[in-house]
């Protein structure tokens, strides 16, 4: 047991120092090429904080454990929105200033579901797959082409995020070693943190698919934590939002449109997935909408969404100790508290308006 604990730990500190070196290399070397900081910052670093995510899904899939790259994505997405969104505006209230930000929340929603809609059938097939890659790739060119209206506020405020450059990483070479080397270390460290995950499952007793949704996406998902929380407490808005943003696109687009892409026959959708999580991923995705529509996400609404994580935890380990037990609450949670919570929500959103609008610096 100690063994596998600590093959999930090591793998998480490579995965994270992997996914750090990746990053900076890739971002030193964008810049060298001239490219917009804030295209960098909306798609090398947003994407670069889910190399880990990336990482544990390709190789689930190529080792035949499809339940834990599904869940990988999925756990990782409502994590992403409820844990770590709400833990950056108790920081501090968020506002986002960014026009780019708030169109980018419906195209969220929009693969949100088209990834629920291609699991109806039970799987997510190779060319469904190359769908949600191609998606990306109109998500780039989409960026691209938005970032050249963007004000110069927005655009000084992301390259501040760039890593400096200094006499020895201006180097070509040190670029691409710390690519490669970032690489190297996301492989070791998505062995690692995948077997010693589907080792404890089997342990346990647990389905791989809970593995994913919780352990693994939480790890795999420090990167998008560590970003959102500092930049939030540097009053860095446009970071906070457009990390998890950019970083849930990245998860369903790249990460399981690349899973779908190599593994044997697609991702296989579980029946329980279909059932619960993966609606549950939309929903908490579409919340985003109201909370996004002013610009603000309020301290109110950051615990609300904190309060969503808790329960989908409890929820997840109900499904494992009371199969009974856990359909009463999913059904309480799904028919009277997400409405319930949805409305306190969108009086918080109306109440903003009634208040003067924060100054953007």
């Amino acid at each position: 047991m100690f063994l596998l604990i600590a093959s999930i730990v090591a793998g998480l500190v490579a995965l994270v120092i992997g996914g750090e070196l990746l990053v900076r290399g890739a971002s030193l070397m964008a810049a060298a090429m001239r490219i917009s900081p804030l295209i960098i910052g909306l798609t090398v670093v947003a994407f670069g904080t889910s190399a880990p995510e990336l990482g544990v899904s390709l190789q689930a899939a190529l080792s035949g454990t499809a339940d834990v790259a599904l869940g990988n994505v999925v756990g990782s997405n409502i994590l992403n929105v409820l844990f770590i969104l709400g833990a950056a505006a108790l920081v501090a209230p968020l506002i986002v200033s960014s026009q780019l930000v708030r169109l980018d929340v419906p195209l969220m929603i929009v693969a949100s579901a088209a990834m629920w809609g291609m699991s109806l059938d039970g799987a997510i097939s190779r060319i469904e797959g190359v769908v949600l890659f191609s998606g990306l790739i109109a998500y780039i060119i989409f960026c691209i082409r938005q970032s050249k209206s963007e004000s110069p506020a927005v655009v000084d405020e992301f390259a501040q995020e760039l890593p400096k450059v200094t006499p020895l990483t201006q180097s070509r070479f040190v670029q691409i070693a710390l690519i490669v080397v970032g690489l190297g270390f996301l492989g070791l460290g998505s062995k690692l943190l995948v077997s010693g995950a589907v080792a404890i499952a089997q342990m346990w007793g647990v389905s791989q698919l809970i593995i994913g949704l919780t352990i693994v996406a939480a790890g795999t998902s420090l990167p998008e934590l560590v970003t959102s929380v500092v930049a939030s407490f540097k009053g860095e808005r446009d970071i906070a939002v457009g990390n998890i943003v950019g970083s849930n696109l990245f998860n369903i687009l790249a990460v399981l449109g690349l899973s779908s892409i190599i593994a044997p026959g697609g991702i296989a959708v579980s029946a329980a997935a279909l059932r619960f999580d993966i609606p549950v991923m939309v929903a908490v995705t579409a919340i985003c909408l109201p909370i996004f529509f002013t610009g603000i996400i309020s301290r109110i609404a950051g615990g609300i969404l904190l309060i969503y994580y808790v329960a989908y935890t409890a929820i997840l380990i109900l499904a494992e100790t009371n199969p009974q037990l856990n359909q009463q609450f999913s059904w309480i949670v799904v028919y009277i508290v997400l409405p319930l919570s949805l409305l306190t929500i969108l009086f918080s959103v109306v109440q903003s308006y009634k208040k003067p609008s924060p100054t953007v610096g």
